[in-house]
């Protein structure tokens, strides 16, 4: 049977499987996608985000000095920071996030998350694409046969609801992720590169020391000399000279980003959304004069405007043999966090919460803040924490996220999943039923491969 028009390309294959099975019923299409959506609205929390906003602790966030800290352990475990109380009674986090600690009703945190990779790409890959890595301890070049990242995902899964053709389908900000040579699994993958995410940097805000040298931003104001009429000629030129000598294909990729960076510019819509100078004093300095702070603003913005799902890598972009501004402490942990690491963070989380809330945002956003792994409960000799998949926590809130809520536990040191351990496929499928995309959706690689969006099992957050 032919596919409907309205429902979207990448999932034709799997409803059409579907509807075969339901036809032995005498369900005729009508019936069978109200049956479809009637179901799926049944299920708690299915679809109550529009969009998505990811923050990503890029080095690995030592869990046991900000989400679940452990007060009764022994000192060379539990460290140098004392736990605080927070909004909901009995959950205590890190003394250094103070701010998340007064937002924590809005909040579900998850103490159990743990896997199997102990490198920061191979365990980044896992947790930004919801797919085990090739190799789970060390590198491999990023390639166009690896996983596209969830921002890729998602834009795929909704390419039939686009808001405004102009804009990216999926952002990351502020900087390209690396360690020793480009992290993997953050960019369209095997989706191609029409999917993958557009980075940007805001132009204001303290930066990242240690910042990757690939690093920078589009600026999509006109340079000198160039107008909206101008602009609009060079496009039409720029069709007409593609149409008659083409592309060649080693360049199909630069073609197409110096195309979508035009419609950026020509969008009046797009340039506004990007315009932080927009907001008012008082909410730029509520998310802090720091490129954190300011990448978060602008992911919420980016979110209004209708991108999907923006991520935010609050850190570095490279991770320059544990120096620099990022959570790979393997040394002064204790240090780095207090000064450099935590403030940031926990501001830009606190006054992104607010600020949802308060323009009555947080009911159809879904925040998550995610990161490639924990550190290690044992302090090592040079007061820092090494590499840790064994046992980490993340967060959720908004889009009908329980508030005031922990799902699961570690043990008493932090050292492993006590009660509902879970994995980067659970928490990628949680993701994918707040945006009301089916978990068991297809998508199709470049040459028309299926694979099954995700191999995970939603977890229980939603109220």
């Amino acid at each position: 049977m032919p596919a409907p028009n309205h429902i979207p390309p990448l999932a034709r294959s799997l409803l059409r499987r579907d509807f075969l099975r339901f036809g032995a019923l005498g369900l005729s299409l009508p019936q069978f996608l109200s049956l479809n959506a009637t179901a799926k609205v049944a299920e708690k929390g299915f679809g109550r985000a529009k969009s998505c906003i990811v923050m990503f602790a890029w080095g690995g966030i030592s869990h046991l000095d900000s989400w679940d800290p452990k007060p009764s352990a022994p000192s060379e475990i539990r460290g140098e920071f004392l736990p605080i109380h927070t909004s909901v009674p009995g959950v205590l986090v890190g003394e250094h996030m103070p701010l998340i600690a007064k937002q924590m009703h809005h909040m579900t945190v998850v103490r159990s998350v743990h896997h199997r990779a102990p490198s920061h790409r191979s365990a980044a890959y896992w947790n930004l694409t919801g797919h085990q890595p090739p190799k789970l301890d060390g590198d491999w070049n990023a390639t166009r046969n690896d996983w596209p990242c969830i921002g890729s995902m998602v834009a795929a899964a909704k390419s039939n609801e686009r808001v405004n053709e102009a804009l990216p389908t999926a952002v990351s900000l502020p900087y390209p992720l690396a360690d020793g040579g480009k992290a993997n699994g953050q960019d369209g993958g095997f989706l191609g590169t029409a999917f993958d995410p557009a980075i940007f940097r805001p132009t204001s805000g303290d930066p990242y020391k240690g910042v990757s040298p690939t690093s920078g931003h589009i600026d999509l104001n006109f340079p000198p000399g160039l107008n909206d009429a101008r602009a609009h000629a060079r496009r039409s030129l720029l069709g007409e000279v593609g149409s008659v000598i083409g592309s060649p294909k080693d360049t199909a990729s630069f073609e197409q980003s110096r195309q979508d960076a035009l419609e950026m510019m020509l969008s009046p819509d797009v340039r506004k959304a990007f315009d932080l100078d927009r907001e008012p004093r008082r909410v730029r300095e509520a998310y802090g004069d720091h490129i954190c702070g300011q990448s978060t603003l602008l992911a919420r913005r980016l979110s209004e405007a209708g991108v999907p799902l923006t991520t935010v890598y609050c850190a570095a972009g490279d991770l320059n043999g544990s120096r620099g501004d990022h959570f790979d402490t393997h040394g002064y942990n204790f240090k780095r966090l207090r000064r450099d690491m935590l403030p940031p963070y926990d501001r830009a989380s606190s006054a992104l919460l607010e600020d949802l809330h308060q323009r009555g945002r947080l009911e159809d956003t879904l925040v998550c803040w995610l990161t490639e792994f924990g550190r290690t409960p044992r302090i090592n000799g040079q007061a820092g924490r090494d590499h840790f998949p064994n046992c980490y926590s993340v967060a959720f809130a908004g889009a009908g996220i329980k508030e005031g809520h922990v799902y699961g536990r570690s043990n008493a040191i932090g050292y492993e999943p006590a009660d509902a351990a879970c994995g980067p496929a659970d928490l990628h499928a949680t993701i994918f039923h707040a945006l009301g995309i089916d978990p068991h959706l297809e998508i199709h690689d470049q040459v028309g491969r299926p694979f099954q969006i995700c191999d995970g099992k939603r977890l229980p957050l939603f109220a």
